[in-house]
């Protein structure tokens, strides 16, 4: 059974930076792709970032230079660094494995970034 655990969650002023850690068990974590979730209050869950197994990233629009996925396969890890936080980014991150549907999350960290 794969198990996500979360860290690195807080509040931050607007402009500043925080880094998200995702550690993986259970899974051949070095051949999956891993992803980050957010889902703020009356929202739906959305995509943030992924990375694949071979190190490509994809981001969403909203976050494209600000945000940087990167995993560390001997340690099991995905990190989500985000700099230049804005108040719309406030949520609730998740870090996931095998996809939206099928796949197994973390409980989740809170980022609120105040204004």
């Amino acid at each position: 059974q794969v198990q996500l655990v979360e860290s690195g969650g807080g509040l931050v002023q607007a402009g500043g930076s925080l880094r998200l850690s995702c550690e993986a068990s259970g899974s051949i974590f070095s051949l999956d792709t891993m992803n980050w979730y957010r889902q703020a209050p009356g929202k739906q869950r959305e995509l943030v970032a992924a990375i694949t197994s071979g190190g490509r990233t994809n981001y969403a629009d909203s976050v494209k230079g600000r945000f940087t996925i990167s995993r560390d396969n001997a340690k099991n890890t995905v990190y989500l660094q985000m700099n230049s936080l804005k108040p719309e980014d406030t949520a609730v991150y998740y870090c996931n494995i095998g996809g939206f549907v099928f796949g197994s999350w973390g409980q989740g960290t809170q980022v609120t970034v105040s204004s």
